[in-house]
């Protein structure tokens, strides 16, 4: 039937923010959605093919609006300091690996900074296993005046700033960026979107004022920066995982590392203060959430995959929980884990599922109830109406008596 699919499914969550849709189908023709209906509906196939997810929750693709794909998040210090080490090879094949990781995730969008050598930008140039997952990149992270102009900003496909170092640092490794070298910055980017780090009410302010497009982690803002940021459309980014694992460290005296929701904590000298500054950390960063969601800022997912204990992909999962954890509904946090992202670096393959769009989503075995848990084992990803080649439903094989996995950091 002319190259028709129908797919049925239990619900939906389109992206869009909307209500849960039961008991619906698609029609796909030519990788768009032609229709979407009740399943009492469904027209004739005719011999098209149907493929029957009534026991399952199909959501559009992820998209994580912060990682370093060229960055291990071992909570082994000796690990991290090889994988920057390491040669071009081993830099390769750990920017593969992490690209599946996201891609077996249904995280399909990634919007990467921190690659010094080019090397991602290079490796979707050469269309590499890259292809399986949308990539933007920053290419250099701008921590100074040097880094600025690095190369060609036209090659860039949007620019990242470090106006405050992580809040999980200790301390900046690097000079901080003046006030009128973020100025100056943001005035040459040459029309590319630029996200800003910030932390804190005055720099964030500042890099409101200076003209950025997004705010990333946000910690100690107050109401006004959140005001003229609904005023000026700027995006939040909020990274709530790194307060969420720093609780976790400071807790047990010990390094976390967030896989599959469980924590594995590795043997550490706590802190004095440090358990409680970071529950004052993460309940602050929920509540100022809280906030904007009330008063309409524009939020979007971020989980800073690749930074200490916030692995590729299966980190996606911990963030939307927090973000339900601040009053979001799973429809919100979905839509803020998928459309808004992917408008705002212009992935326009991916995003909400409605008719027009491309017939790319993901498929999560069980209820609603059960999400957004299940999206850490999906039942199936389909790209372009149909099903992914790359995606594998179970990465473990049995050899004879050998159980082969992927590597783990």
């Amino acid at each position: 039937m002319d190259g028709t699919r129908f797919i049925l499914a239990g619900s939906l969550i389109d992206g869009n923010g909307a209500d849960v849709r039961r008991n619906v189908f698609l029609t796909v023709k030519d990788t768009i959605i032609t229709a979407i209906g009740s399943s009492t509906d469904l027209p004739r196939t005719n011999g098209a093919a149907l493929d029957d997810f009534s026991h399952c929750t199909i959501v559009p693709p992820l998209v994580d609006c912060s990682v370093s794909l060229l960055r291990s998040p071992s909570v082994d210090r000796e690990v991290q300091l090889s994988t920057e080490e390491a040669d071009i090879a081993k830099q390769t094949a750990m920017l593969e690996r992490h690209i599946s990781y996201c891609h077996g995730h249904g995280v399909l969008g990634v919007a990467d900074s921190g690659d010094l050598t080019d090397l991602v930008q290079g490796y979707q140039e050469r269309g590499g296993r890259s292809s399986i997952v949308d990539i933007r990149s920053s290419g250099l992270l701008c921590r100074s005046r040097q880094d600025w102009p690095a190369g060609d900003p036209a090659d860039r496909d949007f620019i990242k700033i470090a106006y405050s170092c992580n809040i999980e640092d200790e301390e900046a490794s690097h000079p901080r960026l003046a006030n009128e070298d973020l100025c100056r910055i943001l005035q040459q980017r040459g029309g590319r979107k630029a996200v800003v780090v910030a932390n804190g009410r005055q720099q964030i302010d500042e890099a409101l004022e200076a003209g950025c497009d997004a705010i990333e982690q946000g910690y100690a803002m107050d109401e006004d920066n959140l005001q003229k940021m609904v005023k000026k459309d700027v995006l939040w980014i909020p990274s709530l995982i790194r307060a969420k694992n720093g609780l976790d460290s400071a807790a047990s005296g010990g390094s976390v590392c967030c896989r599959f929701s469980t924590r594995y904590v590795a043997p550490g000298k706590p802190l004095p203060g440090a358990e409680a500054f970071w529950k004052k950390m993460l309940a602050e960063h929920l509540a100022q959430l809280r906030l904007a969601r009330k008063l309409g800022v524009k939020t979007a997912v971020g989980t800073g995959a690749g930074s200490v204990g916030i692995l590729h992909g299966e980190s996606m999962v911990e963030e939307i929980k927090l973000f339900m954890k601040a009053g979001y509904s799973l429809a919100e946090a979905i839509r803020c884990a998928s459309d808004i992202g992917a408008g705002f670096f212009g992935m326009e393959k991916l995003g909400a599922l409605s008719v027009g769009r491309k017939a790319t989503f993901l498929v999560s075995r069980g209820t609603v109830q059960q999400l957004p848990r299940k999206l850490s084992y999906l039942e199936g990803i389909y790209v372009d109406g149909a099903p992914s080649v790359a995606y594998r439903k179970n990465p473990v094989k049995t050899v004879g008596k050998k159980r082969l996995t992927h590597p783990t950091v």
